[in-house]
């Protein structure tokens, strides 16, 4: 290492980030030690300080040292415990050149966070150049005094407690961002978001599953929800990705734009309005990769089962669905008496390639055979049919027989069918 060149040298130290590594290399010799303003990137793991130095000198001026003798810091990730005055004290430093900050702030069960001053939230507006920004356990009560980040581009906010006017404020400080993540956020209710450039939304709202959102983003590609009743996104002639889910509620409405450039669209939850599916189901038409898994439909407290879904009907108006992931509920209505009676002779399913299929209960054992063999027998470009049977919660004593046929119906098309 001694005889390489200071730029190869330099190089190699721009690609150290560890802070126990950057500081091993430090006490090697001089020349490594007037390499480290070459770094680009610092990395704090949660255990950086469990065993104390000597000196007794503090976390929050080891991190402040080892960030002043780097000249130009473009990253720093944070996961071990710090103060608000240390994190002042190391923004105040580099805060003009760093371009990601990634910071575990650990106070979202600090009910006393904000009485501290200088806060943890406000110091991080001192990074005004940020491109990302990732922030994980932050409670925000009050609202963040942030200037506009006119660079930021990612953000990142990962278990936290927040209201609905202290999201808006902070969404608002972030006006060109083209991906947003908001993961276990708890506490929002009604959300209204207008973000011209945005791309990439993924949203997790934890809690009893009855939050509103309104999305305004004409550039929406993919957008994931979860947790909310009633959606409304206007502008999705780009979207190609959808996933809407809400494990602890009921979706009610959903208000989408042109779906045309949809691709793959996901559907889940314990309850959803028939409406609204069927909205989804129409708008979807372009949809190559379908994934429903939705237990019961019921406008209200009243858990209904899926009614009859016509087969023809619904691989007539899903042309390009390539994959198919059915389960339970779905799949029942499919295999509705009616659904098979009076098949075209020109009917056929163009483009599905795989299915899988869940199954949960021997009811209507004949029906479902029926619609697994039409599966087969219209599919003409289908590769791989995958049936999972979960454990059938039945008061009849079909069990055995219907899954000899399904075991029977595998042996036939071996080539093709699985099951798991």
């Amino acid at each position: 290492m001694e005889s390489l060149p200071d730029a190869i040298l330099q190089y190699i130290f721009s690609n150290i980030n560890n802070a126990r590594d950057v500081a091993a290399c430090n006490c090697v010799s001089k020349r490594w030690k007037d390499s480290t303003p070459y770094i680009r990137s610092l990395y704090f793991p949660r255990s950086s300080f469990d065993n104390p130095s000597s000196c007794g000198e503090s976390p929050d001026n080891i991190v402040k040292r080892m960030v002043s003798r780097v000249a130009r810091l473009e990253e720093l990730i944070v996961y071990c415990p710090f103060s608000p005055a240390g994190l002042a004290s190391w923004l105040s430093l580099v805060g003009l050149s760093l371009r990601q900050l990634e910071l575990r702030m650990d106070n979202l069960a600090d009910n006393q966070g904000f009485l501290e001053s200088p806060s943890k939230l406000n110091c991080v507006g001192a990074a005004r150049n940020l491109e990302s920004l990732k922030l994980w356990g932050v409670l925000m009560i009050h609202s963040p005094k942030w200037d506009v980040f006119q660079n930021l581009k990612n953000l990142e906010i990962i278990g936290t407690r927040l209201e609905d006017h202290v999201l808006n404020v902070v969404l608002q400080s972030c006006p060109f961002l083209t991906r947003l993540l908001l993961l276990g956020c708890e506490g929002v209710r009604s959300v209204s978001m207008d973000l011209p450039y945005l791309e990439q939304c993924k949203l997790d709202f934890y809690g009893s599953g009855n939050c509103s959102l309104t999305l305004t983003s004409p550039k929406i590609e993919s957008l994931e929800v979860q947790g909310c009743s009633w959606i409304r996104v206007p502008e999705t002639k780009h979207l190609r990705n959808l996933s809407i889910s809400n494990t602890a509620g009921r979706v009610y409405m959903v208000d989408f734009g042109n779906l045309t450039a949809l691709e793959v669209l996901s559907m889940r939850g314990i309850q959803w309005c028939w409406d609204a599916i069927c909205k989804m189901l129409k708008l979807a038409i372009e949809v190559k990769h379908l994934y429903m898994k939705i237990e019961f439909t019921g406008d209200h407290d009243t858990l209904q089962p899926f009614p009859e879904i016509d087969f023809v009907d619904f691989f007539n108006s899903h042309q390009k669905l390539r994959k198919f992931d059915i389960h339970g509920a779905m799949f029942a209505a499919l295999c509705q008496k009616n659904s098979l009676k009076q098949v075209d002779l020109g009917f056929v399913i163009p483009c599905l390639e795989e299915v899988v299929i869940t199954v949960r209960s021997p009811l209507n054992a004949e029906q479902k055979m029926n619609t697994l063999e039409s599966l087969l027998m219209y599919g003409k470009s289908l590769r791989t049919m995958v049936i999972r049977i979960l454990e059938m919660k039945s008061c009849y004593n079909s069990d055995d027989e219907f899954f000899d046929d399904i075991c029977r119906f595998r042996y036939m098309n071996r080539n093709i069918v699985r099951l798991v």
